[in-house]
């Protein structure tokens, strides 16, 4: 081959580019995609909610449904959810420390639940806490439970008994059934 000619000269530039970009630039672009952290896949926008406001739990719990875990973009930030028990497990036990309220949500809920559990972070969190933690004994958890159980089931009984006496039938997805239990 003639190097001299400018056609050879070009041809062969030519072959080297394709050869580099074709078997050399994936290995390149693998090394670079290692490095990059991996985000969660968008399931839509701040504004997707607001398109589906009336219907805005079934939006999300479809959401959820489909990508376990997702983003929703926003102008000003972004937001991640998660339904997987894995994540949910990590970011309330596992990993706690590293998943803070932080200022904006605390700006929001403070008003509501001033210095509470839901609302603080760090030493305040640790102190509500412990206040807490003596409410939510076994014990405690477990009188309480068996007063409501007690008393829910009388009234449950009594309820089917008449139904049976009746020769009626209970569907207990009905909402006179939930009201007459509340009563």
């Amino acid at each position: 081959m003639d190097l001299s000619n400018p056609l050879a000269l070009i041809a062969l530039l030519l072959i080297l580019t394709i050869f580099v970009v074709k078997f050399l630039n994936p290995k390149l672009r693998k090394n670079q995609t290692t490095n990059k952290p991996k985000y969660h896949p968008v399931g839509g926008t701040v504004f997707n909610q607001l398109i589906n406001f009336n219907r805005l739990h079934h939006y999300m719990t479809d959401l959820a449904g489909k990508y376990r875990t997702y983003r929703l973009l926003g102008p000003f930030r972004n937001e991640v959810y998660t339904s997987e028990p894995a994540n949910v497990e990590y970011i309330l036990k596992t990993n706690f420390q590293n998943y803070g309220k932080g200022d904006y949500n605390y700006g929001l809920l403070r008003d509501l639940l001033g210095d509470g559990i839901f609302a603080v972070d760090g030493e305040k969190w640790r102190q509500q806490r412990k206040v807490s933690s003596y409410e939510f004994s076994t014990r405690v958890l477990r009188d309480f439970s068996s007063v409501v159980f007690r008393k829910n089931v009388g009234k449950l009984a009594n309820i089917l008994s008449e139904a049976a006496n009746a020769n009626k039938i209970v569907d207990i997805q009905v909402s006179s059934l939930s009201k007459t239990m509340t009563e």
